[in-house]
């Protein structure tokens, strides 16, 4: 037996049966839907990626920034701090009037 090889050329035929054809159709669609949902899971997770990056970076300016007051403050914080300033007022006269009654005593004895 000698086996001939035939040259592909323009002019050859290729023969497949339909069922052939119908299954090499479905494994590309079925490769092709696998590659676009993919290409879709990825994408989004890079846009979840982005957005938690943004997350992060706020959270680091406020964490930064807000315990030196450069992003206000709370309004309970304005109360306490004037509550605080008063209270140092009032200290203060009380250290005055108290030196002073100190100061009048000494020159008394």
């Amino acid at each position: 037996m000698s086996s001939k090889v035939k040259p592909i050329t323009e002019n050859s035929q290729v023969t497949i049966d339909v069922k052939s054809l119908i299954g090499i159709l479905a494994v590309i669609l079925s490769i092709a839907g696998v590659y676009f949902t993919l290409t879709g899971q990825i994408a989004q997770l890079q846009l979840d990626v982005i957005r938690m990056q943004d997350a992060v970076e706020m959270n680091e300016e406020f964490r930064i920034k807000w315990p030196r007051g450069e992003l206000g403050a709370l309004p309970d914080d304005a109360v306490q701090d004037l509550n605080i300033e008063y209270l140092q007022d009032d200290v203060k006269k009380l250290q005055e009037e108290f030196d002073d009654h100190v100061d009048e005593h000494e020159e008394e004895e």
